[in-house]
């Protein structure tokens, strides 16, 4: 009688399972279609950036001061043209607002290229790159010695330059290269992180960032000047500064904004024309690379020797292309991987398994008392 009843339950815990095979093979139909779906390389990129429109626009993670420096443009050129231009075209010349409306579409369309541009990524080794790159380093043979220095000298123009090795990016950094501990990335030809533009600056928007800065102390000051000119012919006729306020009191908004920006605005277009002329960063610069502070003789390999030379290969030069390729295609193997990571039905079908066997054993030792 006891078999009876085992052999009665036995095919109504065996089929518990059964039921569940209609519904879960239709999910796992759809389930099996996701890894077919080809990712993009944006989808899985270990940077800390953030990315728009299929990853077509890509940002720094840390890129809350953008709007802020965006706001301040707009909100200083549209106080410019709403209070000073009308009285300036009526008085001086309809130049005016043509000149500021110039300066003020560059200004924008040089700060969107420097933040949404790629800066010059360097990707990040693979894992058979990363682990040739071991071998090399560890000629000992044992896996767990590292051995302190982990450089690399070359020579360029007759100068020994140092090749650092990453440990985040696996790799030895290329002449000119640092990692940006904010977007977590290793940058070619890196200048500095830029909060302002919400973006690394290095080889591949260098060009508008500069241009940006140059022509952000060109509209600041033409709107510092144009601002103090309409107020003092307001001011004419001895009514004084204050009417002058009175009766344009965006101007006394701009005037203040423009006075404490104009000059460290300046102050930057000026730093940064000594560096395109040197052929210099400002990373280098402020570690002094090439200064010769260690007492030793050394010069910087990179300059040509000519202030006008070298400000055409910083400025003019060909733009390179971009080398994470963010809108490329994920290799068959390694998107299947990606995409059935999050799929968890060998654990869950193991489990039902388990289940199963242990039923049955429960009823097998039942039996056999």
């Amino acid at each position: 009688m006891t078999s009876c009843e085992y052999q009665q339950i036995d095919p109504q815990a065996l089929p518990t399972p059964t039921p569940a095979p209609p519904p879960h093979h239709g999910n796992d139909r759809d389930k099996r279609e996701e890894p077919k779906r080809p990712r993009r390389k944006w989808q899985v990129f270990p940077g800390k950036n953030r990315f728009y429109c299929d990853g077509r626009i890509m940002v720094a993670r840390q890129s809350g001061v953008l709007p802020l420096t965006l706001g301040l443009i707009v909100i200083t050129s549209g106080l410019f043209f709403i209070f000073d231009c009308p009285f300036l075209v009526k008085h001086l010349t309809s130049c005016i607002p043509v000149i500021g409306g110039g300066l003020f579409v560059f200004v924008v369309i040089t700060l969107l290229q420097t933040s949404l541009t790629d800066p010059g990524i360097l990707p990040r080794a693979t894992p058979d790159e990363a682990a040739d790159i071991e071998k090399q380093i560890d000629n000992t043979g044992n896996a767990s010695y590292r051995p302190p220095p982990r450089t690399k000298e070359v020579l360029i123009n007759q100068q020994v330059v140092k090749l650092k090795y990453c440990f985040s990016c696996k790799m030895f950094r290329p002449p000119r290269t640092s990692h940006c501990s904010l977007c977590d990335n290793c940058v070619e030809r890196f200048d500095h992180h830029c909060p302002w533009v919400g973006n690394c600056v290095g080889k591949r928007n260098y060009r508008f960032f500069y241009t940006f800065i140059v022509s952000l102390s060109f509209l600041t000051a033409f709107i510092f000047g144009c601002v103090t000119t309409h107020l003092a012919l307001r001011a004419q006729g001895g009514k004084g500064l204050v009417f002058a306020l009175q009766e344009s009191p965006g101007s006394a908004v701009e005037l203040v904004i423009c006075f404490f920006s104009v000059w460290s605005i300046l102050g930057l277009s000026g730093f940064h024309t000594y560096l395109v002329a040197s052929n210099l960063t400002t990373n280098e610069d402020i570690k002094g690379s090439w200064s010769g502070k260690s007492g030793e003789g050394v010069t910087n390999p990179y300059s040509h020797k000519n202030i006008f030379i070298n400000c055409c290969s910083v400025l003019c030069g060909p733009m390179p292309p971009s080398l994470i390729d963010r809108r490329g295609f994920l290799p068959t193997d390694e998107s299947v991987q990606t995409a059935g990571a999050g799929i968890e039905l060998p654990p869950l079908a193991a489990k039902s398994e388990i289940n199963v066997e242990v039923k049955c054993l429960d009823f097998a030792v039942s039996c056999t008392g």
